[in-house]
């Protein structure tokens, strides 16, 4: 394939640098739905880790127990650790207060549950969750956040043992830097952070990086999104790494020396007609050449 001789490549390079213990990985359906055709790329790759979310054509918490078992021992078999669970946990709007709420409420809690018990088979503490997303035309406001606080801390408390890692994203009633650090802020429960995607962030029209990035406490940064984009017509549009607005050598320098030994994931987004695994491997060999320079 074009991008994938160039990738392995850059992959056999890294081996040879500091950087070859970077925690690197791919979410899995940005390859392929299909697990073992996604575990196959990452040892092609010499990456270690993946990213969870949808297997088999289903969100893993929509997956019986046994096909997530399945998945699991695939990527074992090949070497890869699940550095953590995508989840849409909290990626609704806020429910109304009364019991029409409470009742939406119960079925997240069970997700919640459901999400635990898929995060143990992968062998991972560490969970993708949301603030809640805004409903159509919704502002933000100084309730919202209070309530959404509140079901953070409860969701912390029922999560105990784990690490619930909130992803800011457009649409959401978290999505900029400036937004997240004050979140933190807030809610200061030691396993709740955040998964930072600065590309996300840029939907807000914020300098995701450094401006918004440094408004965050890099201490509570659980896991890493990386990806590239450019603005057009107002809108952000999803490319590979390397050719786009994001500054992904001077954000990944930045974490480095704030000290982060977390994990990272290119989520690649960006979709060329000849499909994800193309997409995947010319984003991820941009990738690699960023890297190169860290």
């Amino acid at each position: 394939m074009f991008a994938g001789a160039a990738a392995a490549v850059l992959a056999r390079r890294l081996e040879a640098l500091p950087l070859a213990q970077l925690k690197l990985g791919i979410t899995t359906d940005e390859i392929a739905d299909d697990v073992l055709t996604a575990a196959k790329f990452l040892r092609d790759h010499n990456l270690k880790w993946a990213e969870v979310r949808n297997i088999w054509g289903r969100y893993n918490t929509a997956q019986p127990v046994e096909k997530v078992r399945e998945a699991g021992k695939i990527l074992d078999e090949h070497g890869v650790k699940v550095s953590i669970e995508g989840t849409g946990f909290f990626k609704i709007p806020l429910p109304p207060e009364g019991p029409e709420g409470e009742k939406i409420l119960d079925g997240q809690w069970k997700l919640l549950d459901a999400s635990l018990e898929r995060a143990r088979i992968f062998g991972t503490n560490t969970l993708r969750i949301f603030t809640f997303m805004l409903a159509r035309d919704e502002q933000p406001s100084a309730k919202s956040y209070a309530r959404i606080d509140e079901l953070l801390r409860e969701a912390a408390r029922r999560a105990k043992g784990f690490r619930l890692a909130v992803e800011n994203i457009g649409g959401g009633h978290v999505c900029s830097g400036a937004e997240s650090g004050a979140f933190l802020k807030r809610v200061k429960e030691d396993n709740v952070g955040l998964t930072w995607d600065p590309n996300n962030a840029a939907q807000s029209g914020e300098q995701s990086f450094p401006d918004g990035y440094r408004k965050i406490d890099p201490s509570r940064i659980f896991h890493i999104h990386l990806r590239d984009f450019k603005r057009e017509a107002g809108k952000v549009v999803w490319l590979p790494v390397g050719t786009g607005e994001m500054d992904n050598l001077g954000q990944i320098r930045a974490l480095l020396k704030d000290g982060f030994q977390g994990t990272f994931t290119l989520e690649t987004h960006w979709k060329d007609p000849k499909g994800p695994l193309y997409s995947t491997e010319t984003s991820l060999a941009g990738l690699f050449k960023v890297i190169e320079k860290v």
